[in-house]
């Protein structure tokens, strides 16, 4: 405890002063007792320590798990065992270790690094699918969908206007294979009535076999006569004229037998009723003139010299006889249709109905194909988490392990540190000089300091493929769109396929041969007339173009992402804040050590940079390109970039600069660091008079912890 002036100008006790900026906060913002709890020593309010501890470790527990485990897709028992199993552990770290506490709030900072910046990248790629690469999906679909409907439409069109035009000949093939059982009808209806004029001609009834053949053997006598050398068979023609006199004379016959036989039977009758004897035979003497019966006979004479049979008949029954058998023998009518199917795609084994199903069954697997790889990339971002969990534990180790790590940091009790030592007359170090600013950070300046840009540059740098993706992403959506919209309204077609025809063959007649061909040629007779209709509006993509709150939505994660480069120099200063919160006696022993390694450089600042002042002025010696004189001499706005710099802490060369006299030197140095090389230049300066440290730089100096 020190002695110090009161007010009053008393000396008492007086309690010491906050050796960090939080502490200082703290202590101004809370209760006296709140600052005794917090800065309490070891052992102090165990119980409360502990309940508090618990209690937050829960909470932050709780908080965790609905971060990363509750948007898993698992069972709903594995996440409330993995919440319990969360719960307890924070609680039980938390309420007994300072270690697990001080790691669980240096995931802030470290969220804000690397570590965090590979969460974040799971949900700016998440966002990115979600939003331009889905976005494409259904674009490129549609217009998957639009061509498998464009060749399924074509084809229906050309299979209606195939079927429209060949409906006539189909229907014409139809009726003649449903006329086929009529045309067997009709020809059985032919052959049945012609038997019957074929039994006629064939029959032997109404004449006698006997008088057949005396007919026959005289019509052989007479032919024998007429033509001895010659014995041809009877033709059809001669056979019914002779079968029909015979009939005749057999019709003449039998009338003279049946007249002889009613005069007999008169007579008979006659006799009965007169039985006076002589009276009966004188009076029926008339019924015994059956001469009279002769006189029919006159017939047969008429009939065998006017015979009622036309004298092409003959000729006319045998062709028709031919004609009957040939057609009851030899008609038959098939029509066979064979389809046949073809591959349209080499190694294609489907039909063209079902290849535009194939291709969207094929587009949805390997969207289903992405969905799942994407879900399990972001269960695999999600387990990143891990890694920001053992950066945290990481830098907590080599905080309380290594003095040098991550110690370059200009703090309050650094201040207090160089205040105390002016006040006692010994060598201070602030303000630093140029060179010496570039090596350590002011972590209450709110711009990102040198030791800090160049990782922040290389951050960016990493996250500028994932920026590039997005614009290209976005570029391409809204490109195809444009594409897809243009097609949509400049692709519109009307399919329009007429057509008419009439065919009428006309048989008249009630004839046999004329119902024969109205069953045949009849069926030629048909008449259509058909209009198609149709075009491809189903058949246009109807793509969809993302609002202004889509790519908002896209770009937000991606724009965290970059932010957070950014933001990762500030967030970095935090982990040396908390570390020094839970462990003050550590950050007290780093900054003595970092304030004394800083006066060790000073004493020996010229030796420790010569090697790096000699190579830059080699560096400036060298001829710079004619281009660059040019730019210098006729660019003024370029001369900034153009001119050269300080060897020490590179800063730009202004009037004020010195520029070493020494011929062949010419190194620059600004007024500040002229006077800390205490006007000599090391450039120039032999070697011997410079100890073997002033050839190389050190490399034990403290580094930023990335």
């Amino acid at each position: 405890m020190t002695i110090s002036l009161d007010q009053n100008g008393a000396k008492g006790p007086r309690r010491k002063l906050p050796h960090t900026t939080v502490q200082r906060l703290l202590s101004w913002g809370l209760p006296v007792s709140y600052s005794r709890f917090l800065w309490r020593q070891p052992g102090e309010f165990p119980v409360t320590a502990f309940l508090l501890g618990a209690g937050t470790g829960g909470l932050l527990a709780i908080g965790l798990f609905q971060l990363l485990v509750n948007p898993m897709n698992i069972y709903e028992d594995q996440k409330m065992r993995t919440l319990y199993s969360l719960v307890g552990l924070g609680a039980v770290g938390w309420g007994t270790s300072p270690h697990i506490r001080c790691a669980s709030l240096l995931i802030v900072p470290k969220m804000l690094g690397k570590e965090g910046r590979l969460f974040v990248l799971g949900y700016a790629l998440a966002a990115i699918y979600e939003g331009p690469v889905a976005n494409l999906r259904y674009n490129l679909n549609e217009v998957i969908a639009s061509l498998g409907c464009t060749v399924e439409l074509q084809i229906n069109n050309t299979r209606a206007a195939w079927h429209t035009s060949t409906a006539p000949l189909r229907a014409v093939f139809k009726d003649l294979l449903s006329s086929k059982d009529s045309l067997k009808a009709e020809t059985l209806n032919i052959s049945n009535s012609f038997e019957d004029l074929d039994a006629q001609v064939k029959s032997e009834a109404g004449f006698k076999l006997e008088d057949a053949m005396d007919s026959e053997e005289k019509g052989q006598d007479v032919e024998t006569r007429q033509a001895p050398a010659s014995r041809h068979p009877l033709s059809t023609q001669k056979m019914f004229e002779l079968k029909t006199k015979l009939r005749c004379s057999y019709v003449v016959n039998k009338a003279i037998f049946s007249c002889q036989r009613w005069f007999d039977r008169k007579h008979d009758q006659c006799m009965q009723r007169i039985w006076v004897p002589l009276f009966n035979h004188l009076l029926c003497l008339p019924m015994k003139f059956k001469f009279l019966c002769s006189i029919t006979k006159v017939m047969d004479v008429w009939c065998r010299n006017h015979i009622p049979v036309e004298g092409n008949f003959g000729q006319t029954y045998d062709s028709l006889n031919q004609s009957v058998h040939s057609l009851t023998g030899e008609f038959s009518a098939n029509i066979n249709l064979k389809e046949e199917k073809q591959a349209a795609v080499l190694g294609l084994n489907q039909s063209w109905e079902h290849m535009g199903t194939e291709v969207r069954n094929y587009v949805h697997s390997q969207e289903a194909r992405l969905e799942w790889t994407l879900g399990l990339l972001q269960v695999l971002l999600s387990c990143t988490f891990l890694l920001v969990l053992h950066a945290s534990f990481s830098y907590m180790d080599n905080y309380n392990r290594d003095i040098r790590f991550d110690n370059i940091y200009i703090s309050t009790y650094f201040c207090q540190i160089d205040e105390r030592r002016k006040k006692l007359g010994k060598r201070t170090l602030l303000p630093l000089r140029k060179a010496e600013e570039k090596t350590v950070i002011f972590p209450c300046k709110p711009t990102i300091q040198a030791s800090e840009m160049k990782n922040a540059v290389r951050e960016l740098l990493e996250s500028v493929p994932v920026f590039l993706l997005l614009v290209v992403l976005c570029g391409l959506d809204w490109a195809l769109y444009s594409i897809f919209d243009t097609i949509r309204h400049h692709s519109f077609l009307q399919y329009s396929f007429r057509s008419s025809h009439k065919l009428e063959v006309k048989v008249e007649g009630d004839s046999m041969l004329a119902r024969l061909l109205r069953n045949t040629i009849g069926a030629l007779n048909t008449s259509s007339e058909t209009a198609v209709e149709s075009n491809n509006m189903p058949c246009l993509p109807q793509p969809e173009s993302m609002d202004a709150q889509a790519y908002f939505r896209a770009a937000l994660p991606t724009g965290l992402l970059m932010c957070l480069c950014l933001l990762q120099a500030f967030g970095y200063r935090l982990r040396r804040v908390i570390a020094a919160f839970y462990f003050p006696k550590r950050e007290k022993k780093r900054i003595l050590f970092f304030y004394n390694d800083l006066l060790r450089k000073r004493a020996a600042f010229t030796k420790l940079r010569r090697a790096a002042i000699v190579r830059r002025a080699h560096q400036q010696r060298a001829p710079r390109h004619h281009l660059v004189d040019i730019l210098h001499r006729r660019c003024p706005l370029l001369r900034r970039w153009l001119r050269r710099r300080c060897v020490v802490c590179l800063a730009p060369e202004t009037p004020e600069s010195y520029v070493c006299p020494t011929p062949g030197c010419q190194a620059v140095y600004c007024r500040s660091c002229w006077v800390d090389m205490r006007q000599q230049c090391p450039v120039c300066t032999p070697r011997e008079e410079l100890s073997s440290s002033a050839f190389s730089d050190s490399n034990d100096d403290a580094t930023y912890a990335e």
